[in-house]
């Protein structure tokens, strides 16, 4: 259980939040905000309260720069995107819940049988989604989206997409003393700090060592983390004149041998793929590239419900690589395999909430199943609605940034924007395999289509900028050049 100082962390952070914009500039400020609240609030913790989600790691750091993005440093954030798809999936995000919550109102029941008589006892283990649900559901949606409105509103400039790459590196920097620390004498800071381990100890051993997990809920997100922080050094060393370029290319190596200690062979794979591509490939290439990885991603499930995925032929190659690693691979397609069907009784808008879309024994209720990635949770509890909107408003950015390019040859990308787009599909990649969507993600795609609507506007025709604005539905009192939605 957690002790004392884990609640009183969560209670505190607003107030951490306040002097972050107030000592900050905006842009770092707010993704200081999300990102430290990521980092170094306890996982798991959280304040219960009736009709409205869990107020934890994640919504209280959310909540709370948005507040202060809007009352405090007088910024106008928008929740209408400017083009028509982008604006279907924010409305079936928010709205698509709600079909959900309606169409699972019947409780899922447990029949235990007698062993000496034929006595039947049933227990309503699972409730039924009612009103009160719908609610909670709904603001738990929009709080998820906040982050994704700070970024396009806040985060889409030059100064905002290198502030994204820089607190990569700035967190990622810090957070290896302590990772360091757990690589040698075992994962104990949460333990120590907050009073509790937040996963299965045994996860958190390989290859005769142990992984580190600190703050996060899981050895693999830390790895991902640190990986996605040596590509940020890497693009932010690019792009920087000679003496700080080899600072950069410092950190970036630095953080590469600790994702090596860090023992997670996926985001190994990823840093060996991406660094070359970030490092020589021109950004008009990187975009490509993201795309491919972003569609992969979003086609993929389809593929798996429809068994065209050749489960087999990967296991076999996986087996000749590594066999644990195949045999964790063997155990997530089984476990999507039931999960897929588990989920198929529900296509269109799923089992909802409490648990509902797993496998469980019939007499029991124990669960049989473990999701794992992102997209098989997304899928079970929203249906196809659900994953669409979600799968859509990540990769719609990286779609219409590379959509634009052709027409504006001319024009390069806005810089950093290509290596935060990479950053963004991997992310997407791995989703496939961990439940790795962070607020930080979030913030990220909201940067990249705020990018996009920028560079769609310097390409517009003079006498059609000249023509008043249409009135958008925006949040905010201060209309300034920098604060304007582009």
């Amino acid at each position: 259980m957690p002790n004392t100082l884990a609640y009183i962390m969560l209670m505190v952070w607003p107030l951490a939040c306040v002097l972050l914009c107030r000592r900050l500039p905006p842009e770092r400020a707010i993704i200081w905000c999300i990102l430290g609240g990521y980092l170094l609030l306890p996982p798991v913790a959280g304040f219960d309260l009736p009709l409205v989600p869990e107020m934890n790691k994640t919504s209280i750091p959310n909540i709370t720069a948005f507040l202060l993005c809007v009352f405090y440093l007088k910024r106008r954030v928008s929740f209408w995107p400017e083009n028509w798809a982008m604006r279907l999936l924010v409305l079936g995000f928010l709205l698509g819940v709600i079909p959900t919550v309606l169409t699972n109102g019947d409780a899922i029941r447990f029949t235990l049988l007698g062993q000496t008589a034929p006595i039947v006892f049933s227990t309503a283990s699972l409730p039924g989604l009612g009103l009160r649900d719908l609610l909670s559901v709904m603001v738990a949606q929009v709080i998820v989206l906040l982050p994704f409105f700070l970024g396009r509103s806040l985060l889409s400039t030059e100064t905002g997409l290198r502030e994204l790459l820089l607190a990569l590196v700035v967190g990622a920097l810090i957070y290896s003393i302590p990772a360091l620390i757990e690589i040698r004498l075992s994962p104990q800071i949460n333990t120590w700090v907050y009073g509790f381990f937040q996963h299965d100890f045994e996860q958190m051993m390989r290859q005769g060592g142990f992984r580190p997990i600190v703050f996060l809920p899981h050895a693999l997100l830390l790895a991902f983390f640190v990986m996605s922080a040596a590509m940020a050094a890497l693009a932010l060393g690019r792009g920087a004149p000679a003496p700080r370029r080899w600072r950069a290319f410092g950190c970036a190596a630095y953080l590469l041998i600790l994702l090596i200690l860090c023992k997670s062979m996926a985001s190994v794979a990823y840093a060996m793929v991406l660094a070359p591509v970030i490092l020589f490939a021109t950004p008009r290439v990187q975009m490509r590239l993201a795309l491919v990885f972003a569609l992969v991603a979003m086609i993929y499930p389809m593929l798996r419900n429809y068994d065209v995925i050749p489960t087999n032929d990967i296991l076999a190659q996986a087996e000749a690589i590594n066999p644990d690693r195949a045999q964790s691979l063997g155990y997530r397609f089984d476990n999507e395999e039931q999960l897929l069907d588990r989920a198929d009784k529900k296509p269109l808008f799923g089992w909802g909430g409490w648990g509902r879309n797993l496998v469980r024994d019939k007499q029991t209720g124990r669960i049989l199943t473990i999701p794992d990635g992102e997209w098989i949770i997304v899928f079970g509890t929203f249906g196809w609605v659900g994953y669409i909107a979600q799968m859509g408003l990540l990769g719609g950015p990286l779609i219409l940034l590379w959509w634009g390019m052709p027409r504006k040859s001319r024009q390069p990308l806005p810089p950093y924007a290509a290596p935060v787009a990479l950053l963004l599909a991997i992310t997407m990649m791995d989703m496939l395999l961990n439940a790795i969507l962070t607020p930080y993600t979030w913030l990220m795609a909201g940067a990249i289509l705020g990018t996009c609507e920028r560079v769609g506007q310097k390409t517009v025709a003079p006498a059609l900028v000249s023509k008043a604005p249409r009135r958008r539905v925006l949040i905010g009192q201060v209309d300034t050049p920098d604060s304007r939605i582009r």
